[in-house]
């Protein structure tokens, strides 16, 4: 018992416990005041975040304003300069209408008060359809009673001047006459089928060989095979293209009935 009384003497907590209370308040206060820091240091970032994108907004559309004046004011640079272009062009079409109208001018005094040296103007008519103008010249008439011909020396020169072109057309048409045409030809090789296998190839051939006309010339033959046994002629000839043509050999070849069914041409080559 004495112990305890001796423990509670010497422990002196009850009689500092207002220390021990402002201690408390101050641990407490401490920590209330870490948690504060720290909201207001989240709302700062909050605001400048949302400072910082105002900031950015402002500039985007102080960027699109400029780059909008500056195309306004290349535009307003481009109308101006196509006004002087048009202006320049105006005053070039304005100079050439003065001067069409002095040429004209010129022109018509010029056609009013002709040159007294000046003969009158013929027209020739060409074979290609335009008019060549020739100019005869005459000398001037000193005296007016002067028995002299003027134009019989023109009419001399006119003269021997056909003859000299008739002359040449002859020429010309006598040496086109003794150059030698060009004839066309054309080579054609004949498929003549029979009727059958018992139709008899060579008198079939002799039948188509006995076809004459002018410009044509039977060439090489043999006999091909077709099938079951049945050969049909394969004839080749030179014809003359004005003359001679595939209808008509077909026409005198299908004649013979007896021994030709059909024929058609297998190739047709011009020489």
């Amino acid at each position: 018992m004495s112990s305890a009384v001796d423990y509670f003497v010497q422990e002196k907590i009850w009689f500092d416990k207002p220390r021990y209370d402002d201690a408390e308040r101050h641990f407490y206060e401490r920590i209330n005041s870490t948690s504060h820091p720290a909201q207001e240091l989240g709302a700062n970032t909050i605001l400048q975040d949302i400072a910082r994108a105002r900031e950015n907004i402002q500039k985007s559309l102080a960027g699109s304003a400029a780059n909008g004046a500056g195309d306004q004011g290349e535009l307003i640079t481009r109308i101006k300069s196509l006004e002087l272009e048009n202006h320049s062009l105006n005053q070039v079409v304005e100079d050439l209408r003065l001067a069409l109208s002095k040429l004209e001018c010129r022109v018509a005094v010029l056609e009013k008060s002709p040159s007294p040296a000046a003969a009158p103007v013929s027209a020739a008519p060409c074979t290609n359809g335009t008019s060549v103008q020739q100019q005869k010249t005459s000398p001037p008439v000193e005296d007016e009673d002067d028995d002299m011909d003027l134009f019989g020396s023109d009419e001399e020169e006119d003269a021997e001047a056909e003859r000299i072109k008739e002359q040449r057309l002859n020429e010309y048409a006598e040496k086109k006459a003794k150059k030698p045409t060009l004839i066309a030809k054309s080579s054609i090789l004949l498929d003549v089928k029979p009727w059958d296998d018992e139709t008899d190839m060579a008198k079939l051939e002799e039948c188509v060989r006995s076809v004459v006309a002018d410009g044509l010339l039977w060439g090489q033959s043999k006999l091909v095979p077709v099938g079951y046994g049945i050969r049909k002629l394969q004839i080749q000839c030179v014809v003359e293209d004005d003359k001679v043509g595939t209808d008509l050999l077909e026409e005198e070849i299908t004649k013979f009935e007896d021994f030709v069914q059909s024929v058609d041409v297998a190739a047709f080559n011009k020489i």
